[in-house]
C-alpha cells in the first residue's frame, strides 16, 4: 500500500506493476467499498500498470468532514486525482459511485483521461428510500437488501458475498450512508452529452441497482461511447465475473489505442 498526501489528507492507494507499458489505470470504487473490490482487476496488469484506490473514509484513507452530494463528491474527485499524479495513470475505471467520481472528473476538472469504463453506474443514481431509510435506521436492514438476489450480485461464490458484508461493515454506517446519499443527489444526464474522451458503459445482465438502460443512455449521450453487456453477472460485475469483465476492458483500450495509432495492446 502506498498513500499520497494532498487537502490535509492523506488517501490511500495499491499500485499492481508486473512491468508492461499500457497506458496505466486507476480503479474507483463504489458506495461502502474500497480497493480490493477490484481484486479480479489485478489481471489486467498484465498489460499496463493499475492503481486501486481507496475514496476518502473507505479502506486505509482519512476521512473527510464532507456533507454527503456535491461536496462529498469533490473531494472524492480530489482523491482520485491526486493518485492520478501521483501514477500518472492515463485510463479511470469508475463502478457505482465511482463512476459518478469519474463523471464529475470530466465534466468539472482539468484532467483529460485517455479513456474510461463506467461499471454499474449512470447519469442519473437516485437511490430506493426504503434503502436511504434503513441506511439511516437500521444498517443491517440495508446491508442484507444490498445483497439480495440481482442487486450486487446476481450469482455469488458465498465467499464473495461474506467479502462484501464484511467490506461494507467496516466501512461503516456513515460513510456508507454519506455515499448513497451523494449518489441519490447525483444527476449529470443535462451535462452528459458535453462528455468526448472515449468511454465504455459496461452493466451486468441482472444489474436491479443500475440497469442496463442507465448504460444504454450513457452510451448513447456520450460522443462515440460504447457499451458492453456481462452475463450472469449483477451490479459489482467485475467482482462476480471478472475474466468477461477484464476481456471487454481490454478489448475496448485496444480499440482507443488503435484508433489513436498506437501500440501498446
Amino acid at each position: 500500500m502506498e498513500t499520497v498526501s494532498h487537502h490535509g489528507r492523506e488517501t490511500a492507494y495499491e499500485v499492481v506493476d508486473r512491468g508492461h507499458d499500457g497506458p496505466p489505470i486507476c480503479c474507483i470504487h463504489g458506495s461502502g467499498g474500497s480497493r480490493d473490490v477490484w481484486e479480479g482487476q489485478r489481471a489486467l496488469a498484465d498489460q499496463a500498470p493499475i492503481a486501486l484506490i481507496d475514496l476518502s473514509g473507505h479502506g486505509d484513507s482519512d476521512d473527510i468532514d464532507a456533507s454527503a452530494g456535491y461536496s462529498a463528491l469533490s473531494a472524492y474527485a480530489d482523491d482520485v486525482l491526486a493518485v492520478v499524479e501521483a501514477t500518472d495513470a492515463e485510463v479511470l475505471v469508475g463502478s457505482s459511485l465511482g463512476g459518478a467520481v469519474v463523471l464529475q472528473i470530466l465534466l468539472e476538472r482539468e484532467y483529460d483521461p485517455e479513456a474510461v469504463v463506467l461499471t454499474g453506474t449512470g447519469a442519473r443514481l437516485g437511490v430506493l428510500e426504503d434503502l436511504l431509510t434503513w441506511l439511516k435506521s437500521d444498517f443491517d436492514q440495508a446491508v442484507e437488501f444490498l445483497h439480495g438476489p440481482d442487486r450486487l450480485f446476481h450469482d455469488p461464490d458465498p465467499d464473495q458475498r461474506e467479502r462484501s458484508v464484511e467490506r461494507m461493515r467496516e466501512c461503516g454506517q456513515a460513510v456508507t450512508r454519506r455515499d448513497f446519499l451523494t449518489c441519490h443527489e447525483f444527476d449529470v444526464r443535462d451535462r452528459v452529452a458535453e462528455i468526448d474522451t472515449p468511454a465504455l458503459a459496461v452493466y451486468g445482465e441482472h444489474d436491479q441497482l443500475t440497469p442496463p438502460w442507465f448504460h444504454e443512455y450513457l452510451a448513447e449521450e456520450i460522443d462515440g461511447g460504447g457499451l458492453a453487456e456481462i452475463e450472469d453477472a449483477a451490479h459489482l460485475a467485475m467482482v462476480e465475473r471478472p475474466a468477461a469483465f477484464n476481456d471487454v476492458v481490454d478489448e475496448f483500450l485496444a480499440e482507443v489505442d488503435s484508433e489513436r495509432g498506437r501500440d501498446w495492446y
